[in-house]
């Protein structure tokens, strides 16, 4: 199955989750990607929706092995196994942590338009993307809105990687996915249209659902 757009899967995800339809839900689209996803499950579940500002923190040789995340709020979730077998210093975390925060602000002043985050503690969270490959980021996204007090995580994507999925659903309550094919390359093979979705259009979804 290919998707038109990731508005189109949107929709065919949305349709997936009538049954949190009326529950105390907030959807978060992991940016920048998983935004026009997750606008189109927040309209099927008549939902809030909000981004999940999340910062991988990576080993300073090999930055895509994360050995901690950061998120608004001070939310800091450290994975002390991989500090200890890369041998990274305190220095170093602080150094890769201060850059990545300073994203972090940036990103958050320019998708939220001074509109303040969306309380999760008690609520049902469902965390979309527009796919997953790995599921690193899917991780650490988990662990920040537990940490930020969410009652119930759903992980919710279109598309992922069969060898995957399994080891998602332990990190969330419920893995919602509409395709998991054994042979996965790349996220963008199941969309017709995989253009890179930019900022301006993450802060005017954010806009169009907060009105």
């Amino acid at each position: 199955m290919i998707f038109d757009t990731r508005a189109d899967a949107g929709r065919q995800l949305g349709a997936r989750m009538a049954h949190l339809r009326g529950q105390d839900v907030v959807v978060v689209g992991l940016p920048r990607g998983g935004v026009p996803v997750g606008f189109e499950v927040a309209r099927a579940l008549a939902a809030p929706l909000d981004v999940i500002l999340v910062r991988k923190i990576g080993v300073p040789f090999q930055p895509e092995l994360a050995m901690g995340a950061i998120a608004e709020g001070g939310v800091r979730v450290v994975n002390e196994e991989t500090l200890l077998l890369a041998d990274v210093s305190p220095e170093e975390f602080a150094e890769v942590e201060a850059r990545e925060t300073a994203e972090l602000e940036r990103r958050a002043r320019r998708f939220r338009d001074g509109r303040p985050r969306i309380p999760l503690a008690g609520r049902t969270v469902v965390i979309v993307d527009d796919g997953i490959a790995t599921g690193s980021t899917a991780l650490a996204a988990c662990q920040v809105v537990r940490a930020q007090g969410a009652d119930r995580v759903v992980l919710a994507m279109p598309v992922a990687a069969r060898d995957r999925i399994d080891w998602l659903r332990r990190q969330a309550d419920e893995v919602i996915c509409v395709q998991s094919p054994a042979s996965f390359l790349s996220i963008g093979e199941f969309y017709a249209d995989f253009d890179q979705t930019s900022d301006e259009e993450v802060t005017d979804l954010l806009r169009r659902a907060a009105a």
